[in-house]
């Protein structure tokens, strides 16, 4: 072996030894030579309010868990109030890679903010703005409020059935229809009297319209479309039914029927998973639904016949089936049709132009 030979095999070993120290290093100090995901998450409320933002955080929390992240959240950032817009310069002065916009009204305030940051993903909640940085994602909760209108008009003997919901946006209005086309479909008889709090987390507002329903509609079920489970436990005290929202409330009577039901950790784990997997935003609009078990009913009460039990499984097995809840027939409270015999609405209509009641609705103000 010639004198060349020997240095070019002393240079290969001194890169190699060069090599290996600097991982040893790398790994001495604790540092990973991959990336490690950031993921942002903002809420209107705390992380532990045994509600909405709550339920939130432990789906992303789980996801986030599963698909090695790392998750920075803000909480308490009020709508309407400029917060969200300084949530947003934080996380992205943190390094968050996506930020998940956990309310309603949190996109359409900071269009101009999302668009300013154009490297971060941006997940923003049944909103019908969307970017080339920001999706539109929801549940098809609607779903699940068609099967609890189905027991709620199973259950009604007065026909009289209340929901307390939080304000006239799609979302509410969406979910609000819904629950009375199902009660309809039972029940054609059936009236569902709606009472706005214009609030998503107002419980002294949420009590008094659910005992305004009570004593002035005679309802004798009560459902809401609030953060938390004032309506239940008016109901529950009144004794009448209730079909709860967003989580199953605890130390209810049997007269608590059911709950519609989110499964957040599945819906924000194939969200966080499309963008580790480099495919962020690839679509405006991210619909999941009941089959996907991102939305749920919650186990019956025992209080539940096996009469409305049969009525139940039925619709399931038709919506689970591929039956759209929104096709067919449909007239408005006004008497206006909204939907032809073999016609469908679109899913760009419930997202952006549900700004109307079905046949059945009665809006009431106290």
């Amino acid at each position: 072996m010639n004198n060349s030979q020997i240095l070019q095999r002393v240079l290969i070993i001194a890169a190699a030894v060069v090599v290996l120290a600097i991982v040893g290093v790398l790994a001495f100090v604790g540092l990973d030579t991959k990336t490690t995901f950031r993921v942002g998450l903002v809420l209107t409320g705390t992380t532990t309010d045994s509600g909405w933002n709550e339920t939130h955080y432990n789906g992303v929390v789980s996801a986030c868990e599963k698909l090695d992240t790392k998750l920075i959240v803000k909480e308490n950032v009020a709508e309407g109030t400029g917060d969200c817009e300084k949530a947003i310069h934080d996380l992205a002065k943190e390094g968050v890679h996506m930020i998940i916009l956990s309310s309603y009204s949190y996109p359409d305030e900071v269009k101009d903010v999302i668009e300013s940051y154009p490297n971060i993903a941006f997940y923003g909640i049944s909103s019908y703005y969307s970017s080339e940085n920001m999706t539109s994602y929801f549940g098809r909760m609607y779903q699940a409020r068609y099967l609890a209108g189905v027991i709620a008009g199973m259950k009604t003997k007065t026909d009289s059935i209340g929901y307390v919901a939080a304000m006239p946006n799609n979302e509410v209005n969406r979910g609000i229809n819904a629950f009375t086309l199902g009660v309809k479909s039972v029940n054609p008889d059936a009236k569902v009297y709606v009472s706005w709090t214009n609030s998503w987390d107002d419980e002294a507002t949420e009590i008094s319209c659910a005992e305004k329903l009570i004593k002035d509609k005679n309802v004798d079920v009560m459902s809401y479309h609030q953060n938390r489970h004032a309506v239940a436990t008016t109901a529950d005290k009144a004794g009448i039914y209730s079909i709860g929202y967003n989580k199953v409330a605890e130390g209810m009577s049997e007269n608590y029927l059911t709950a519609a039901v989110w499964n957040w950790e599945s819906l924000y784990y194939q969200i966080i998973r499309e963008y580790v997997q480099g495919k962020p935003n690839t679509v405006k609009h991210r619909w999941f639904g009941l089959d996907s078990s991102a939305v749920e009913l919650a186990p019956l009460s025992p209080s539940v016949d096996e009469k409305t039990i049969k009525a139940y499984e039925s619709a399931r097995n038709e919506v689970l089936s591929g039956d759209n809840i929104f096709a067919g027939e449909i007239y408005d409270n006004n008497g206006e049709k909204r939907c032809g015999d073999g016609e469908k609405i679109s899913d760009e209509t419930l997202l952006t132009a549900m700004d109307w009641y079905v046949d059945g609705v009665i809006i009431y103000e106290a």
